[in-house]
């Protein structure tokens, strides 16, 4: 095992440390290269790498590097690096950029991302163009001061993570293109996919439930609705095949027809008839049978 002498940065790979102390002692800059911050000013986390094969230790600290050259920098100089000797320290947690997943950006509906979901790093490239205003993608996302952005790429994604900086104060024209791209239903949250997808046809089913008042014989107004809207919805939905609506056409059909001898007895039997037209005794026939039917729906 090595022995790290105070003042003296040393490599810890093979050193016999375990991953564990290496994240209890991280020095000042916690997962960013303190190398490309002096250097450059870029935040490059390297908490995506767990070899320690690019961990340095120096003053009892550990720090991680992000690759080769920056290692054998801090080992020859270490002192130019860390406090007080360094050019820049990492920013409060809170002013550090962090990477969203689809699942995290869907999870903060209904916030928007900033630039109206235009990449702020395409954008701020081609010198604030109109024709650098390119649509990002919600699995390239970031939040940064606590506001959300989105990117055409994974390159500017990680740009934007070493500088956003330079990237997060930018104001769109007045003008900006239209969306190229329909955003899928299915990568909204189910609130907006409820709304966008289901509000049109569930408000068509309700409207005929509305005007129909279904009430099938033997079962509550309210599981009649139910039943109705049900199929009403089956039998229009655009996306099934043409032998699925047809189907379920021909059964909300006979299910109004159903429906339509409660009105229609009603209006035969009060009062009572002297004698039963073979209409009537049909019809009514078919009522008492659907007591039975009534139970499996």
């Amino acid at each position: 095992m090595q022995i790290n002498l105070l003042g003296q940065a040393t490599c810890v790979y093979r050193s016999g440390i375990a991953p564990a102390e290496v994240a209890r002692r991280l020095g000042e800059f916690d997962q960013y290269c303190p190398v490309c911050l002096a250097r450059h000013c870029h935040l490059v986390d390297c908490s995506g790498t767990t070899s320690l094969a690019l961990v340095a230790e120096y003053r009892k600290l550990f720090y991680r590097l992000c690759g080769e050259k920056h290692l054998e920098e801090f080992l020859s100089s270490p002192d130019q690096f860390v406090p007080p000797g360094c050019p820049h320290v990492l920013p409060q947690p809170h002013l550090l950029p962090k990477k969203l997943t689809d699942i995290e950006v869907k999870s903060r509906f209904p916030q928007q991302a900033e630039l109206k979901g235009f990449c702020p790093v395409t954008y701020w490239e081609g010198k604030q163009r109109y024709e650098a205003l390119v649509q990002g993608k919600t699995k390239y996302a970031a939040e940064y001061r606590e506001r959300l952005y989105i990117f055409e790429s994974q390159q500017k994604q990680d740009t934007f993570m070493r500088t956003p900086e330079t990237y997060w104060k930018q104001k769109l024209p007045k003008k900006v293109p239209s969306l190229c791209e329909p955003v899928l239903l299915t990568s909204l949250p189910s609130l907006g996919y409820m709304e966008q997808g289901m509000a049109n046809p569930l408000i068509k089913a309700m409207t005929a439930a509305g005007c129909l008042k279904p009430k099938f014989p033997f079962l509550s107004a309210r599981k009649s609705v139910l039943i109705y809207v049900g199929l009403y919805l089956k039998a229009f939905n655009p996306r099934s095949s043409e032998y699925s609506r047809q189907k379920y056409k021909r059964k909300l059909a006979s299910f109004e027809e159903d429906c339509a001898l409660i009105p229609y007895l009603s209006s035969k039997m009060n009062p009572p008839p002297v004698e039963f037209s073979v209409d009537l005794q049909f019809k009514l026939n078919k009522f008492l049978a659907l007591e039975g039917a009534a139970s499996v729906l």
